[in-house]
């Protein structure tokens, strides 16, 4: 009997019932079949179970991995009430949102933009830099120039409700003020919050990751950033290899936390590089999250950081520097299920 021929009832009678065998994520019905099997991951359960919800509505109409995670971005860019994506997310310090996105396919092209101002959907934008320029990364006035020409709406320059009350607050706790000519000037520097008013840490990420029918991978990664960041500055999410990295022959990798220390190790691309030497994800977010610790020059007070994988056999998982961190996996196992993974610190 042809294990591709046994009915999903006989199989999970044959399993034992425990159709689900935690190998850091690998189902043992996929172990035993061998054959690729759509999943889904998204960093933090909030926001990454809508995402998967839409992505996963793609794969099963047949789409591939590159328009699952795609719209899967754009849903969450589309929450006017999100604090750290989209239009409608915190500014930077002074009262403006600028986002950040990348996307990478299965064939190893890739594109990203930042810096963007008034542009919905960021994530579409990075597509149309990896498909319809020579270009990967293209970067404030001239990014937001190319979104026009290629039919993107330039939204108007607004804040959010939310965001605008956030802000408002924010200086005059800060007692900063937004200044023209900051550069001729002696204000003193006003550092980021580590946390926001509502107490999270201040960062956050929607990173997705997926492999679609065929077995293909692909990865989006799309933020506003730190809020109330200086202006000018931009984290690891649109940048490949930092905040995302794919290898069709190796596996996916994405990261949520703070930027600058992604940036430091190239962890995306590290995550990866580790699953191609033959660690699980799981282990690879473990190490590199190792790497992470051994290389940063500042106080792990300060620092929260969270990677999640997929490799080649649809094997997943995920790792943190410290506790706080979840994301979501999806599947024909699991229904946006949401993941707690280990951290390097208590």
């Amino acid at each position: 009997m042809e294990l591709q021929k046994i009915k999903r009832r006989n199989l999970l009678k044959i399993l034992g019932g425990g159709l689900v065998l935690k190998l850091s994520g690998l189902t043992k019905a996929q172990a035993l079949l061998g054959s690729p099997s759509p999943i889904i991951l998204s960093t933090w359960h909030n926001q990454g179970q809508t995402a998967n919800k839409e992505a996963w509505e793609q794969i099963q109409k047949g789409k591939s991995a590159l328009d699952a995670v795609e719209a899967g971005a754009r849903i969450i860019e589309s929450d006017i009430t999100n604090c750290c994506v989209g239009l409608g997310a915190y500014p930077d310090r002074e009262g403006k949102v600028t986002l950040d996105a990348c996307i990478m396919d299965d064939k190893g092209r890739c594109g990203g933009v930042a810096f963007l101002e008034r542009i919905k959907h960021p994530i579409t934008l990075a597509r149309m830099v990896m498909e319809n320029t020579p270009h990967v990364l293209m970067v404030g006035e001239g990014a937001q120039q190319f979104a026009i020409k290629s039919g993107l709406t330039l939204e108007e320059r607004t804040l959010s409700e939310h965001a605008s009350k956030a802000y408002s607050n924010w200086l005059k706790k800060s007692k900063y003020e937004p200044q023209i000519n900051i550069e001729q000037n002696n204000q003193k520097f006003v550092p980021v919050p580590h946390k926001l008013e509502n107490g999270n840490i201040n960062h956050d990420t929607i990173g997705i990751i997926a492999m679609d029918k065929n077995g293909d991978l692909s990865g989006a990664c799309t933020t506003s950033g730190m809020a109330f960041k200086l202006r000018g500055r931009v984290g690891d999410s649109p940048i490949i290899g930092a905040g995302l990295y794919v290898d069709n022959k190796i596996g996916a990798a994405t990261a949520t936390g703070n930027g600058e220390e992604v940036i430091r190790t190239s962890g995306s691309f590290l995550v990866v590089e580790f699953m191609r030497q033959g660690l699980s994800p799981e282990e690879a977010c473990k190490k590199a999250c190792q790497r992470l610790l051994q290389m940063t020059p500042n106080s792990t007070d300060q620092i929260q950081i969270g990677f999640i994988a997929i490799n080649k056999t649809g094997e997943f998982g995920g790792y943190s520097l410290k506790p706080g961190f979840d994301y979501t996996v999806t599947s024909n196992v699991f229904n946006h299920e949401k993941r707690v993974p280990n951290s390097i610190l208590n």
